[in-house]
């Protein structure tokens, strides 16, 4: 057979080394440095990202797409006179054996590039290691609590260097699964954001993404073909990320269609926005503990840390105004009692007039979960029993339904006939019935009689629903 014949390039005669993931055009090495820089300038100036004078840091984890952000951001900063001022700014996570091995890449990319570096970490700003994190949450909810943090770590360093714009190294493929996401979430708050190429514009410091249209392949050819200094390695809790079953699913798209990146980009630029007239978006306000930007009276970073430090981190996922009730982060008179509802009552059984989740807490019904401090103690002097973390995180863990209150008291053990629930004890015997008011029990079950006889369909709004 004869031999194949050489493929050309496409922009010169030369031989062409690359088929482009996003064309399908052959080009040699030359001709795909041009295309790739001339396309992310394109980008940068298409959509005026930034003005001359602005101080912009550029998010640096020590990957391939922030390697070659700062690479090409110092580039075409020189080639085009942008007239910035770059600064490189990395947030440590603290996970052993992937960020501390990154953060060594980074600090070589600023010598290499000769811009300065700002590194901040959850250590230093909330007083926990993502390390630290997962020990307590298990490998389920751990991006939640990361990706949370991580955002809200770059704005405070970018707030301590004062710049004035972020830029992150966001590409296509990553735009494409948020859309995915968000779609199959029927979240059209964040489908009204994710595709813009500017975030952060209502009271943070506006985020730009310069790679917004770029293949993520094209990133790794560029940075390879270009000898660039990056590491490689997957982060070690991300395995189990929901974003990875849509970054599969839309890697099976690009193998049958390459254009389908690109493609579903435009269908949610598109989307966002239809929904901009049709649906009323919430109020951007700050959060009022740490002064982030919240649409809520608390930021989720607070409501996360709240739950990490009364040793309940599993309460601070899932929709916040159930995580705040959970943890008693608003008032209960307000939050608990829907119009024209007579006010449940709490425990009587102590001085403190215990809340509707009074039950939960300790021996004497008191509502121990918001005066416990991060060491599980008691607090302001009020009384309690010698709760555990320990012992409160399995309360947590076991809070799926009012229906696991009247399990967790009948396992226990009443005298009150006027309950009677079928089961076994630990011990193997059968179990006793519910309701009494026997202040000797461990748990005070007044409250759980009242709020179980007088269920309704309407009133169950008015009882923390902590299924997550």
């Amino acid at each position: 057979q004869p031999a194949a014949m050489p493929v050309t390039c496409g922009s010169c005669e030369k031989r062409a080394i690359l088929k482009r993931p996003k064309t399908g055009g052959a080009l040699c090495k030359e001709c795909f440095f041009t295309v790739f820089e001339a396309e992310v300038h394109h980008t940068i100036s298409s959509a005026s990202l930034f003005k001359r004078g602005e101080t912009v840091a550029i998010a640096a984890s020590g990957g391939k797409d922030s390697t070659v952000l700062a690479h090409l951001m110092k580039l075409l900063n020189e080639q085009h006179d942008y007239g910035l001022n770059l600064i490189l700014l990395s947030v440590d996570e603290g996970i052993t054996g992937y960020r501390d091995d990154s953060l060594e890449t980074v600090k070589r990319n600023q010598q290499q590039y000769e811009l300065p570096l700002k590194v901040v970490s959850y250590k230093e700003l909330y007083g926990w290691t993502m390390d630290e994190i997962v020990q307590q949450i298990g490998l389920k909810n751990n991006c939640t609590f990361c990706g949370v943090f991580r955002r809200q770590a770059l704005d405070r360093g970018a707030m301590m260097l004062g710049v004035d714009k972020i830029v992150t190294g966001h590409n296509a493929d990553d735009v494409a699964e948020t859309v995915i996401m968000n779609v199959l979430r029927g979240d059209i708050a964040r489908l009204q954001r994710c595709t813009a190429i500017v975030t952060g514009t209502e009271g943070a410091i506006p985020r730009c993404k310069p790679f917004k249209y770029t293949y993520e392949k094209e990133i790794v050819m560029y940075a390879y073909f270009k000898k660039l200094d990056y590491f490689s390695t997957e982060c070690i809790y991300s395995p189990n990320a929901y974003r990875g079953h849509a970054r599969t699913y839309l890697k099976d798209l690009e193998s049958i269609r390459s254009s389908s990146i690109i493609d579903i980009i435009h269908s949610g630029e598109c989307m966002s926005v239809s929904v901009k007239k049709d649906v009323k978006m919430p109020t951007q306000g700050t959060c009022t503990r740490c002064g982030y930007i919240s649409s809520n009276d608390l930021c989720k970073a607070c409501v996360l840390l709240e739950g990490l430090n009364k040793g309940l981190p599993r309460l601070g996922i899932g929709k916040p105004h159930k995580a705040r009730l959970a943890l008693g982060l608003t008032n209960s008179a307000e939050t608990t009692t829907a119009p024209g509802d007579k006010q449940k009552e709490g425990c009587q059984s102590c001085s403190c007039g215990g809340r509707l989740y009074a039950n939960f807490g300790n021996a004497s019904g008191c509502n121990t979960l918001d005066r416990l401090g991060p060491s599980g103690k008691e607090e302001d002097g009020h009384p309690t029993s010698a709760a555990s973390s320990s012992n409160l995180e399995e309360i947590g863990s076991n809070l799926n339904s009012i229906g696991a209150e009247v399990d967790s008291v009948s396992a226990r053990g009443c005298d009150n006939e006027g309950w009677k629930k079928p089961g076994a004890n630990k011990d193997g015997g059968q179990a006793q019935s519910v309701g009494s008011c026997d202040k000797a029990a461990q748990i005070t079950p007044c409250a759980l009689e009242k709020q179980a006889s007088t269920r309704t369909e309407e009133e169950h709004r008015a009882l923390p629903d902590l299924d997550f």
